[in-house]
């Protein structure tokens, strides 16, 4: 068995190249739009990429790690607004623009259908981006219910449920063009859910 000390140097001895982090990412994202996502495999990816079949399972230990890496690499560029209906907003805004990324609209059903028969890598890539974003709105709830913004009783995951798959449906299935404007439209639904009957933004 290898010592926990060796595992961790050997991890970060893999990152030591970003060079190639970029190369395959890139690739990853240039190869779902133009193939698809069942044609996207880990030996085109590297020969892609111009790098060994090892180099990318020694940083990535799946074909849906390294497509969730390449998709989602971070929370994205905004930052949270202090003002929760705008955050609302800001997230309506966000998922709308992420559904409708050429590599992710090729890539969810086949990424979604590989995790839900892995579970232990649905964990990880959930614990990675999508639970801090859901802990994030909680304690945006939780904030706005104690100052009397939010209503009582609402949840933070709901909220989440009702923005992703508004955006997912409205982007994938009605292919809508106008993002600010259903963005606009699907923020103010959810905020008519979710403010307070006192709320001076309710009657807006």
């Amino acid at each position: 068995m290898v010592p926990t000390t060796a595992r961790r140097h050997r991890r970060q001895g893999s990152r030591r190249d970003p060079a190639i982090d970029v190369a395959v990412l890139a690739a990853t994202r240039r190869l779902l739009v133009e193939r698809g996502y069942a044609a996207t495999t880990i030996d085109l990816i590297a020969a892609t990429a111009e790098v060994s079949r090892p180099a990318v399972y020694r940083r990535w230990s799946s074909k849906a790690q390294l497509v969730h890496e390449a998709l989602f690499p971070d929370l994205g560029p905004e930052p949270p607004e202090d003002d929760f209906a705008a955050e609302i907003t800001r997230l309506c805004r966000g998922a709308l623009r992420m559904y409708g990324d050429p590599a992710v609209r090729e890539a969810i059903p086949g990424l979604l259908a590989d995790l839900r028969a892995d579970r232990r890598m649905r964990r990880l890539l959930s614990d990675r981006l999508e639970a801090t974003a859901r802990g994030q709105l909680a304690a945006k709830v939780a904030d706005a219910v104690h100052h009397g913004v939010a209503r009582p009783g609402i949840s933070a995951d709901t909220i989440m449920d009702v923005i992703a798959g508004g955006a997912w449906y409205a982007v994938c299935v009605r292919r809508i063009k106008d993002v600010d404007a259903a963005a606009a439209e699907l923020s103010a639904l959810v905020l008519r859910g979710v403010l307070a009957e006192s709320s001076p933004r309710r009657g807006r």
